[in-house]
């Protein structure tokens, strides 16, 4: 069996999701189950490069999980000839310049998201991808979650019959830092830095969105700063200028031609009642389905009750036990990883990734347009991006 070692130079793995879902859940378990075998049976094995800002937790890191190489310097390991791809999840403000470099140094690419603070250089990442021809990948994640998968396989053999609606629930609630320490660091709470959970949700929405029913055709949203006071991670008081919920109504159009309207509530500021941090329910003529990050119920018509509104009696039927749970019918392993694998094998037979830097610029351009929806009071068209 031919074996080929891809070296990938990973920036940003000190971070939550750079380091667990990346680093430790992708890369790392790739490399322990012996790489990724190709379609003409070739083995693609994979050697990581840390690099990070802080010498002293790059080392910790690459002590721990044995790993030979690692740096502070991204600039060398983009320049280096030997390094065949580089992976960026830092903060967004740095993103745009490290993306640009790899690609003119003939580096493969794959990234988390936002890939740019604007639209205007979202596209022109896109843009050079186009005049480099490396092969360049965006986190969507959230397209290879259990749930999800699901979803889609319903949507393709048609149990929903002509599509109405879907409504998405997302958020839990972030303490403020006095009191208990927050869960997510402090930047994504200032506009400034590049926070806000439009900025942040509305790229995954899209894609979603995309990847479960058509294209996104306008936006109507609502951001708010509930909370205008948070606790840094040194304690210190600090104002929050970003938003930390958003209330999106889209307007989708399937591959058919049929509306659907999606609405979708984005929050660091509630508390979790349902059975996952993010679901989504669609329902159609023939059926309807919820699903979350691991589970996906479905019921169909035949099987619809019919409820009677009378508040004067109360609720004696468990609405929940007349759903159906959707069965995985394989073997479904964590999001990050499938999809990095996915990445590998094209990098490796030259082609296109599904998930580039054009989907990476409809995310930009629907959380600008969100923003800026929420600041005129009005619903916006969202127009097709031209490279």
């Amino acid at each position: 069996m031919t074996t080929r070692t891809l070296r990938i130079g990973m920036n940003g793995i000190t971070g939550r999701m750079g380091y667990r879902q990346h680093l430790v859940r992708s890369i790392l378990s790739i490399r322990d189950q012996g790489g990724v075998t190709l379609e003409d049976g070739t083995r693609v094995q994979v050697e990581p490069i840390l690099v990070g800002r802080n010498a002293d937790k790059v080392r910790e890191l690459a002590e721990l999980h044995g790993i030979e190489h690692w740096t502070t310097d991204a600039d060398a390991v983009i320049n280096d000839p030997t390094v065949d791809i580089y992976f960026d999840a830092q903060v967004t403000s740095r993103r745009y310049s490290a993306l640009t470099a790899a690609m003119k140094a003939g580096k493969h690419i794959f990234t988390e998201k936002p890939t740019a603070e604007t639209l205007a250089e979202a596209i022109d990442l896109a843009r050079l991808r186009e005049s480099t021809g490396v092969t360049a990948g965006v986190v969507h994640d959230k397209l290879y979650l259990p749930g999800l998968v699901k979803l889609r396989r319903l949507v393709d053999e048609g149990f929903f019959g002509r599509i109405l609606s879907l409504r998405g629930e997302f958020g839990y609630w972030v303490f403020e830092g006095d009191g208990q320490e927050a869960q997510r660091p402090s930047w994504n709470y200032r506009k400034e830095d590049g926070g806000g959970i439009v900025v942040d949700m509305f790229c995954h929405w899209n894609y979603v969105l995309e990847g479960i029913l058509g294209t996104v055709k306008t936006v109507n949203a609502q951001t708010a700063t509930h909370i205008p006071t948070r606790w840094d991670e040194q304690g210190t008081a600090y104002d929050a200028t970003a938003d930390d919920a958003a209330y999106g109504i889209f307007e989708i159009e399937t591959p058919g031609g049929d509306p659907v309207v999606a609405q979708i509530n984005s929050s660091w500021t509630v508390r979790v009642y349902r059975d996952e941090l993010v679901e989504f329910q669609i329902d159609g003529t023939h059926g309807s389905a919820v699903a979350g990050l691991n589970k996906c119920v479905a019921q169909q018509r035949a099987h619809t009750p019919k409820p009677v509104w009378n508040p004067d009696l109360p609720v004696t039927e468990s609405f929940r036990d007349q759903w159906l749970e959707v069965p995985a019918n394989g073997d479904l392993d964590n999001g990050f990883k499938l999809q990095w694998e996915e990445f590998l094998r094209d990098v490796v037979a030259g082609r296109t990734h599904r998930f580039d830097l054009l989907s990476a610029a409809r995310g930009v351009q629907l959380a600008e347009l969100g923003l800026r929806s929420s600041a005129e009071g009005r619903r916006l068209d969202v127009p097709t991006i031209a490279l």
